[in-house]
């Protein structure tokens, strides 16, 4: 082996300055095959050697096999070393108007889901901004009585904003300056929800296609009230890209930030989110943008970042039944730390405290109810999920989920059902 460590048979060219690995999720991938390949090969090897030893002697693992782990090993580090020069180059921070997000990582907004209890746990993993569920801007006006569970917020979730859907510049103006006084950050207009009950009403990422009608909104929000205006939006509607001239228009209305989801309205949350959308979104504005879309782990939020050059990282469907990822994305894009996934007793305790919190929020009739989608989302991949999914769905008492969780912490005795679910 030459001194600079490099394995002598095994050319740089072909193993670290590879097409593709500018991109770390890339770099991941071919890494993770290289190893697999490399490992099947040493044993396959090994085999052979010994199976030959009474013919050729006593076989020792062959220098093939030897040279292959150190490559492994070579370039498994000198990757880690690009990778943490490229990290310096991530900003950790970023301001809606004279609002300063800490951390670049904002759980999005999803119905049903990023209620206060679950908001909570994920801002103590270190989610750096927070959005309430989605508010119909008619249903302030006419005084729905579900407004209020859905507007509610605690103290330490700053900077969270409230999020509105509506079509009616009017409405959505004189609803904003109704709720100014409440103790939020910023607004946020909702024009990426696919909903058919929602883009029907010409509302959601129906918005998608009209630009005028954007900038109306925002512009009408901006002059009725003081805090900053930020919009969620979409690639585009019908197969139509619109993403960058719709943030353009929220833009010129006075929007102070845009997070753009790279699917359109048609794909819903299938395929691949278009990150090349998201870029083309920040080349667009000056006003800061937060990706979204298909970021899974630490290492999708800081490719991310570095194939876009957004300034956040919005991370919604991934976060259910895992609130530790902020904490392992705010890690690994401070210092390139990789934070290991939570044991099966850490898990269990953040699902009983996420039932404790739900109940004394919404009452447990409602609570273990909504809580049955959340025990699947938590539990998905381990042993024994299936079964204990389907025990869920008839516990109606904390008492009960409780004493399920500790049967299967203790003895999963669902493993031998829902193994490998």
């Amino acid at each position: 082996m030459p001194q600079n460590g490099t394995p002598s048979n095994i050319s740089d060219s072909r193993y670290v300055d590879m097409p593709g690995q500018d991109t770390e999720h890339k770099t991941c991938l071919r890494q993770h095959i290289r190893d697999t390949a490399a490992v099947f090969c040493c044993c396959r090897m090994n085999i052979r050697v010994r199976s030959r030893a009474r013919v050729y002697g006593r076989g020792t693992m062959p220098r093939r096999a030897v040279d292959i782990f150190r490559e492994i090993v070579y370039n498994r580090e000198r990757n880690r070393a690009e990778m943490r020069n490229r990290r310096e180059e991530i900003p950790l921070s970023f301001h809606i108007g004279t609002i300063e997000v800490s951390t670049p990582l904002a759980l999005g907004p999803m119905a049903g889901v990023t209620d206060l209890p679950f908001r909570l746990l994920c801002k103590e993993q270190g989610a750096g901004l927070l959005y309430t569920e989605m508010v119909s801007a008619k249903g302030v006006m006419y005084r729905n009585p579900n407004t209020a569970e859905l507007i509610a917020t605690e103290p330490v979730e700053q900077p969270i904003g409230l999020q509105l859907f509506g079509a009616d510049p009017e409405i959505m103006g004189e609803q904003a300056k109704v709720l100014e006084e409440k103790p939020f950050a910023f607004f946020d207009v909702n024009m990426g929800c696919p909903v058919p009950k929602v883009v029907n009403n010409g509302e959601g990422s129906s918005l998608m296609k009209d630009p005028k009608l954007v900038y109306d909104i925002v512009y009408a929000m901006v002059r009725a009230q003081s805090k900053p205006v930020t919009v969620k939006i979409r690639r585009g509607f019908g197969g139509v890209e619109s993403a960058a001239e719709v943030a353009k228009a929220a833009e010129d209305a006075g929007a102070s930030m845009v997070a753009v989801h790279g699917r359109f309205r048609e794909e819903y949350y299938s395929g691949h989110s278009d990150w090349g959308c998201i870029r083309r979104v920040k080349e667009a504005v000056t006003i800061p943008v937060i990706g979204s879309g298909d970021v899974t782990c630490a290492e999708d939020a800081a490719a991310m970042m570095r194939e876009t050059g957004c300034d956040g990282v919005m991370i919604a469907r991934a976060a259910r039944g895992n609130p530790w990822i902020f904490a392992q994305c705010g890690a690994y894009l401070s210092d390139g730390t990789v934070l290991p996934k939570p044991d099966d007793g850490e898990l269990c305790k953040m699902v009983l405290r996420h039932a404790r919190m739900a109940c004394d929020f919404k009452g447990e009739f409602i609570a273990m109810k909504e809580m049955r989608s959340h025990v699947a989302w938590y539990f998905a991949g381990r042993p024994g999920s299936a079964g204990l999914r389907r025990a869920a769905n008839e516990i109606a008492t904390y008492e009960g989920l409780e004493k399920l969780i500790g049967e299967w912490l203790e003895a999963p005795r669902f493993a031998a059902k829902g193994r490998g679910d």
